[in-house]
């Protein structure tokens, strides 16, 4: 075990005994000064996630920082988190909010800013401290976030060490890291996240995405195609809640195909131009890292795929009878694969056949008005999420539009080899007591009453 992560953790703890006995507004007011430090320094920091990362663009990293620190402050101000949560006259329980301990936060490279800001304000929320490992490749903007809520803390004097982070990381120290403190929150790629669920300790993970969009016929094309190109060009297609595909009756594909083509979508039916996409986006059906977040010209010009100036997306034709396309997994660059169906049933179907290739247990998404069809698809889809009628990319995190909880971190449930099936908010890094009082007016059923 390395000295320096032995320490961290050791402070780290130190400075959760100071802060055990902290009020609701001593907790609030940290946690405020974290989003406002992104909100206040979006641009830098959207500059930096892009320079450091070589992923994605500044305007959607901009819009993300804007957008995630309000949504974020909006859904913890006035939560109640410290001491007692709740009382039930009914069933006498009251319920009292204890921290869980020193949390250990695994940070993608794909959203080295926002993750670490949603972790810490779940975090402290809840009177934890945190220490937060960035992925290598962006370690240094991940600091400087860190650094800079330190500053805008000053004035209320409260101990650093409620929020660290490890400046020099790599694999084996983010392992150490994840055995030493008492919960992880990993934010990643696989492989990371069956680490933390290996580390013997409580984890919180995600899985991949791989958002299947179903239209249905009752739509406005225009308008769910508009949606759809939205969230798949978010940040160059790097956002795990990002539109993947589009599903649509057979008897609107000319409707929807002409839609996309005015709207900026390139798209390709030929098998030679399906084939060399493929085989430079996803050599040994494995995505490459050297498209992940990268304009769709380049990876274009690289597949040796010609597509019109101005092109948003590539969208690629792809058969039902074509089972293994690999272009039914998920595309994180500016891209969809097409689907016709010719029964709603036969849209689900397409939906949990694309998902046991990859992203079960994430989220769908459907443009519809048809409630029936809607709930089907509900009910029906291995999925802890339903995006109805919405940008799937930028609300599947929570939004001011849905009730979703807001975060960066998506559980996908057990589909996911994920421990929980919802948005990862602070209630997740709260222990609570649960005080159970005995009832008055209790009335013990006799045995007939029970089982006759």
């Amino acid at each position: 075990m390395s000295e320096e992560i032995m320490n961290i953790v050791d402070r780290s703890r130190a400075a959760l005994k100071q802060i055990e006995n902290y009020s609701q507004e001593q907790v609030d007011a940290l946690v405020k000064i974290i989003g406002k430090v992104v909100f206040d320094n979006a641009e830098l920091f959207a500059r930096l996630a892009v320079e450091e990362s070589g992923m994605g663009n500044y305007e959607d990293k901009l819009k993300k920082k804007y957008g995630k620190s309000r949504i974020l402050w909006h859904s913890l101000k006035g939560k109640q988190s410290v001491g007692i949560l709740s009382r039930n006259e009914v069933t006498g329980i009251t319920e009292i909010a204890k921290p869980v301990g020193v949390v250990g936060a695994v940070q993608p490279c794909t959203n080295p800013i926002v993750t670490p800001m949603a972790n810490a304000m779940a975090a402290i929320k809840g009177r934890n401290t945190i220490v937060v490992t960035p992925h290598p490749r962006t370690a240094s903007c991940t600091k400087l976030f860190v650094d800079m809520v330190h500053d805008a803390w000053k004035h209320l004097a409260p101990p650093d060490d409620i929020l660290l982070c490890v400046e020099n990381p790599t694999i084996e120290s983010t392992g150490e890291l994840m055995k030493l403190v008492d919960v992880v929150v990993a934010t990643g790629g696989p492989g990371m996240v069956k680490a933390a669920y290996s580390s013997g300790k409580p984890s919180f993970g995600v899985g991949p995405g791989n958002v299947q969009c179903v239209f249905d016929s009752d739509i406005d094309i225009a308008e769910a195609v508009s949606m759809v190109i939205t969230g798949r060009t978010f940040d160059n297609g790097i956002i795990c809640s990002g539109e993947q595909s589009i599903i649509m009756p057979a008897a609107m594909r000319a409707d929807v195909e002409k839609e996309l083509k005015a709207q900026g979508v390139h798209i390709i039916d030929s098998a030679e131009e399906k084939a060399a996409l493929a085989a430079y986006t996803f050599p040994n059906s494995h995505i490459s890292k050297d498209v992940v977040g990268q304009p769709i010209a380049s990876i274009a010009a690289a597949s040796g795929v010609s597509i019109p100036e101005g092109t948003k997306i590539i969208a690629v034709s792809v058969d039902n009878d074509d089972t293994d396309s690999v272009f039914r997994k998920e595309k994180m660059f500016n891209s969809v694969a097409l689907f016709s169906y010719d029964s709603f049933d036969q849209a689900v179907e397409i939906v949990n056949h694309n998902l046991s290739m990859e992203g079960k247990g994430h989220s769908v998404s459907i443009h519809s008005h048809n409630t029936d069809h809607i709930e089907q698809l509900g009910s029906s889809v291995k999925a802890s999420r339903v995006m109805v009628n919405a940008v799937s990319a930028t609300t599947t995190g929570g939004s001011f539009n849905n009730g979703l909880g807001p975060t960066s971190t998506l559980g996908c449930g057990s589909w996911g080899n994920n421990s929980i099936s919802e948005n990862f908010t602070y209630k997740h890094l709260l222990n609570i007591t649960r005080v159970a009082m005995p009832l008055k007016d209790a009335v013990v059923p006799s045995d007939e009453e029970l089982w006759g």
